[in-house]
């Protein structure tokens, strides 16, 4: 499904990812983990088209998207859930949702599309009407998350979606997650709650210094030595 070959990417003239190949396979979540700094958002946004690549290739489906227009790579299944939320905070819930759905073939089902966010996310049909900006953080993120799904992707990109959450939203927040697989959605999950990753993917990579370091089962990441030490501090 998505397939990152030899990513080599830049802020300037400082190189940020070096030679980084990864894979996500359909209805999997795969965890990239690693230290603060490690290239970890560099990685998603250079997926996303956000940051262009200097060499390499994003595979999505046989469709190299490192040629495609960073508006255009939504239209090709990928979707972002960006770091830090970015919502639109004097929109209300509802047209933050509807403003995911702006996609040709996103709009044609975008009732039915914004249905199953508001199952996902209950809170988000309560509040339809509600400014974003009224919003806790938790249910921020929850608007950030649908707003990508109305994109209808088959993949999602999601940087840090725990971040800044209380521990009883973060478990509602993994929990979305893994309904968001079982209906059929890929994750590539970037997460600092590298414990919670690990337990809810089934593969990981470990990035460190804009390199993979280890690739393998999120067993196998979860017992290795380095991973204890550099990424958990055991």
């Amino acid at each position: 499904m998505l397939e990152i070959r030899q990513l080599d990417a830049f802020h300037g003239h400082a190189q940020a990812l070096w030679g980084v190949d990864l894979d996500v396979g359909d209805a999997e979540i795969v965890s990239v983990i690693g230290p603060n700094g490690a290239g970890k958002s560099t990685l998603v946004t250079a997926i996303a088209g956000l940051l262009r690549p200097i060499r390499g290739r994003v595979m999505l489906d046989g469709a190299d998207l490192t040629t495609v227009a960073p508006q255009r790579v939504c239209s090709h299944g990928l979707a972002i859930v960006p770091e830090g939320r970015r919502v639109f905070a004097q929109m209300s819930v509802r047209d933050n949702l509807l403003l995911g759905a702006y996609r040709r073939g996103a709009r044609r089902v975008h009732r039915e599309t914004l249905a199953r966010v508001e199952r996902l996310f209950p809170r988000l049909a309560e509040r339809s009407r509600q400014q974003a900006v009224n919003l806790s953080g938790g249910e921020q993120q929850m608007l950030a998350i649908g707003r990508a799904l109305m994109v209808r992707p088959r993949i999602l990109l999601m940087d840090e979606p725990s971040l800044g959450l209380a521990p009883v939203m973060t478990d509602e927040m993994f929990t979305a997650i893994e309904a968001i697989r079982a209906d059929g959605v890929s994750v590539l999950l970037v997460e600092q709650d590298i414990e919670r990753a690990l337990t809810l993917s089934s593969r990981g990579y470990l990035l460190g210094e804009g390199r993979i370091v280890m690739a393998g089962t999120s067993q196998e990441l979860r017992n290795d030595a380095q991973v204890r030490h550099s990424v958990l501090g055991l």
